[in-house]
């Protein structure tokens, strides 16, 4: 059964969409005891990992773990719990980041958008044979714009659900709030399961852009509040979360939004919920359980990785008690999909899709004088991240050329977001750059001062363990102090500095200087910044309240991409200053 839902929301009424499982037969009849198993099969971050492809490295994907990716694996993995449990008894969901992080999305995005092509997005063609019963959205849904959003969830067969993302001219959920799948038990009453989806209040500031005035983000603990009672009062048996949120509590943009990563908290303070699946955070959580601070009842959580690595697959075994159905027992684990092969299926789906992107990402765009690499680029001033800061620099300073900001130095910040990163010596591709600058973030200008910019720097340098001299240094220990990744580690051009690693958190930055002159607290300076830093990502000081003087919705990696191509060259001894260095006591490290 189902109605209209943005007529019931208007009217007051409580909203609801039910669907019932299209498969040949119904479940196997309840044995006596009125006993039925249930399995929930989830993904989550799935970033454009269509097949088992690396395209920065040009060959099948592999890592130190030999994990493999991609929805085909998924696919495989999805027909054999099928095929174990019977369809019947299984439904798919997944819990968002499916249109951003590999080439083949900013292909689609971009390159040859769908908006304008009318081609089925390869997530949108593989997720519909895949079969999915819902799909939650990610933050990362919002990266390429509203339209395109809207075109891939007309394209995508499974609803697209994301109850606390609301109008915000309205207040009425701008997506589908959840769904009810109802499940025909022969000769007994259905099962009906319950699917609420919630997002990432962190759009807000991510992708400010493309959602400021048009939607909100409410808090995910309040959002599961309202509607859960709801999805129980229309005859759910089961109720489940897939949320996009990690589980951990905390937020990476402070507390002016509502918790980013909120799962546990869903499950800590929502009654009625069985169980969360949950994504965001990318990490493999086969089981764990939560006690709802309400009922005390034990709630289910559960997070397949990243990429299509894992499949989680969550038990439930119903009973008939006073003739409703009611969860007896739960269990789930997360399966490593290297264990599978691709299906055949969704390769073929694929293959003119993947083709186009090979192609694309190989194109050659500049031929570099020397090897450069980011290998050491987290704890030292390397050739390849100036490269970035070279393109940032030039942009923003033609940008405000003869604005009353024009006489300002300009400054630039850059992040290691890849260790393997690699500028071959001789050809340079597209596929090379991407490999450099993996995020879609946008390009940005704004204003600090020399106190600013100390504070800013004595944050970032949080990412290192404190060393007393003289004891040994271990590159692979040393960095990600305190689980800081390395896209939060910023470094600064335009300036010189060292850090003294040997010194406590907040006591880091010695010699901070401008053109040989120590950097005046009331100096004021144009700095380049990614919007994913501006708008608050990785909590740094000043800068969501820092005045922007350029904002154009420049793509950093294409602007890397223009800038090789219109050159046809890189060389470093163009760009390349060691402006920063890791010391102890005055010692360098290296």
């Amino acid at each position: 059964m189902s109605f209209n839902v943005r007529r019931a929301l208007t009217t007051g009424a409580t909203a609801m969409v039910a669907l019932g499982l299209v498969t040949p037969a119904a479940l196997a009849a309840a044995t006596p005891d009125h006993t039925v198993k249930v399995t929930v099969m989830a993904s989550s971050d799935i970033h454009g990992n269509a097949l088992n492809w690396d395209y920065f490295k040009n060959a099948e994907y592999d890592d130190s773990a030999h994990n493999d990716v991609g929805l085909a694996k998924i696919s495989t993995m999805v027909k054999q719990i099928r095929a174990d449990r019977g369809a019947d008894h299984t439904l798919l969901f997944d819990s968002g980041d499916t249109l951003q992080g590999t080439p083949l999305d900013y292909y689609y995005a971009k390159v040859e958008p769908i908006t304008e092509s009318r081609e089925i997005h390869p997530m949108a063609k593989a997720m519909n044979a895949i079969g999915y019963d819902a799909v939650t959205l990610g933050n990362h849904e919002f990266n390429y714009g509203l339209p395109l959003l809207a075109t891939w969830i007309k394209q995508m067969k499974a609803p697209v659900l994301g109850a606390n993302a609301v109008s915000a001219t309205t207040g009425l959920p701008a997506y589908t709030p959840f769904i009810i799948k109802t499940m025909n038990v022969k000769g007994d009453k259905p099962i009906k399961v319950g699917v609420l989806g919630l997002t990432n209040p962190g759009v807000a500031i991510w992708d400010k852009a493309n959602v400021d005035g048009k939607l909100e983000f409410l808090d995910l603990v309040a959002t599961a509040k309202k509607w859960v009672p709801v999805i129980r009062s229309q005859g759910a048996d089961v109720v489940l979360v897939t949320a996009h949120a990690g589980d951990n509590g905390l937020s990476s943009y402070g507390t002016d939004l509502p918790v980013e990563n909120a799962a546990a908290m869903v499950a800590e303070e929502v009654p009625g919920v069985d169980a969360v699946l949950f994504g965001h955070a990318h990490n493999d959580v086969p089981q764990r359980f939560v006690t709802n601070k309400a009922t005390g009842e034990q709630v289910l959580l559960t997070e397949p990785s990243r990429w299509g690595q894992r499949l989680s697959v969550v038990d439930f075994t119903l009973t008939k008690q006073r003739g409703q159905w009611s969860v007896a027992a739960k269990s789930s684990t997360t399966l490593n999909t290297n264990t599978v092969a691709e299906d055949p299926k969704i390769v073929t789906l694929m293959q003119s899709q993947h083709d186009k992107t090979v192609g694309y990402v190989n194109q050659v765009i500049a031929q570099s004088k020397e090897q450069l690499s980011a290998a050491e680029s987290p704890y030292k001033d390397t050739a390849i991240l100036d490269y970035i800061q070279k393109v940032q620099t030039d942009l923003v300073s033609k940008a405000i050329a003869g604005t009353p900001e024009a006489s300002l130095p300009v400054l630039s910040i850059a992040a290691p977001f890849s260790r393997t990163a690699v500028f071959p010596a001789g050809p340079v591709s597209v596929r090379d750059m991407a490999g450099l600058y993996v995020y879609d973030n946008t390009l940005l200008g704004i204003t600090l001062t020399g106190a600013q910019i100390k504070d800013y720097l004595e944050y970032s340098a949080k990412y290192f363990a404190q060393v007393t001299p003289g004891a040994p240094v271990d590159v692979a220990t040393f960095t990600n102090a305190g689980g800081t990744p390395d896209y939060n580690y910023d470094q600064l051009s335009g300036v010189t500095y060292d850090i003294d690693i040997s010194k406590p958190v907040g006591q880091r930055i010695v010699g901070l200087s401008y053109k040989g002159q120590p950097l005046a607290a009331d100096q004021r300076f144009v700095v380049a910044i990614n919007n994913y830093r501006q708008s608050g990502g990785g909590g740094f000081p000043h800068v969501t309240t820092a005045p922007v003087v350029y904002n154009a919705q420049v793509e950093i990696r294409q602007a890397l991409i223009e800038y090789a191509t219109a050159s046809g060259t890189i060389d470093p001894a163009t760009f390349a200053e060691a402006n920063w260095k890791l010391v102890r006591e005055g010692v360098p490290v290296f």
